[in-house]
């Protein structure tokens, strides 16, 4: 129990601590007047930059690939794409006017998004599943989440964040451009990005942290801590432990019941249940305007982090011969 401990608490992401710290930072130092504008261009083009390197890191034989296994995919995508946006409408609906408008249409926006890539492989290969499966699925997620996920955001929540067919459209040329076009590029980039796997590493996580500051910032001018307390921050936490909860149970069972080899289980149980903050945080810029920006990104930043300890123990524990208990038997 101690190295499962130890294990969970490695994955405290030091990236996570830097970007609440520019959280703390915009908070008391916001970017403001024509510096903000430079910021948000400069933010604007790292992530025209981040979705062109997703584009070209994606392989042609990873989306040929992720057909393969029809059953597997079709589960987690289901879960991904309808179970989630399912249990976001209801938490919407069972605590408007108890929980704060930003905050609930955060949470909703968390659950509309799709999985991630590298920690979905990552503890899928740690607790000895089917990796490959797991790459499909996760490649397949991001691919289809481009499209999906703003479709859904405008769909379910134009009325509660202020998203308009504008911010629709922007998502479509800030970032589904240039995924089709660094993809289309692959001939020529493929073979350089993989060589410098650290650098595209270091250009991902710059996006991410440039938006949130200036996503925060603009929040913070708009009076973004008059509308979100401490309290608020409390049931943010709740909320995101309470999803994920749920919906490992609910993978792990569902993928029980439909006879799913071990293996593919555990895929299911890894990708199905994660959500995506490289892609959440471009889109949730490009989607949201500044007065709900900040309360929208919060419940995605705190549930990336508890999927991350929480995951990386089941992990270790699976690794180890351990097994989650047969929920499809209660």
């Amino acid at each position: 129990m101690t190295r499962r401990l130890r294990a969970a608490l490695a994955a405290l992401d030091p990236f996570i601590l830097l970007m609440l710290g520019l959280v703390l930072l915009a908070s008391v130092a916001p970017v403001r007047g024509q510096g903000a504008v430079i910021a948000g261009y400069v933010a604007n083009g790292l992530i025209v930059l981040l979705f062109f390197l997703h584009g070209a890191k994606l392989s042609r034989a990873a989306i040929v690939a992720g057909f393969g296994n029809v059953r597997l995919h079709v589960a987690i995508l289901t879960t991904t794409f309808v179970v989630f946006p399912l249990i976001g409408l209801g938490l919407q609906a069972a605590l408007t006017g108890l929980v704060a408008a930003g905050i609930l249409s955060g949470v909703l926006f968390l659950c509309l998004l799709p999985s991630t890539v590298q920690s979905s492989i990552a503890f899928t290969a740690i607790a000895r599943g089917n990796v490959a499966g797991a790459v499909c699925s996760a490649s397949l997620s991001n691919l289809l989440g481009v499209v999906l996920t703003p479709l859904l955001v405008a769909l379910l929540m134009r009325q509660s964040a202020g998203v308009s067919a504008d911010s629709v459209m922007k998502i479509v040329s800030q970032l589904l451009l240039p995924f089709v076009a660094g993809h289309l590029s692959r001939p020529w980039t493929g073979g350089l990005i993989a060589r410098h796997k650290p650098l595209v590493g270091r250009i991902d996580r710059l996006s991410i942290l440039a938006v949130v500051y200036t996503a925060f910032s603009a929040s913070v001018v708009e009076g973004l801590w008059a509308k979100v307390d401490l309290a608020d921050l409390a049931v943010v936490v709740m909320l995101c432990a309470v999803i994920l909860a749920f919906i490992l149970w609910f993978t792990w069972s569902l993928s029980g019941r439909l006879g799913f080899a071990r293996e593919d289980r555990v895929v299911m149980l890894f990708c199905g249940s994660k959500k995506s903050l490289a892609s959440g945080v471009p889109m949730a810029s490009a989607l949201f305007p500044p007065a709900v920006l900040g309360p929208v990104m919060l419940p995605l930043m705190l549930f990336h982090q508890i999927q991350l300890i929480v995951c990386a123990f089941l992990a270790g524990a699976m690794k180890d011969g351990g097994e989650l208990a047969e929920a499809e038997t209660v």
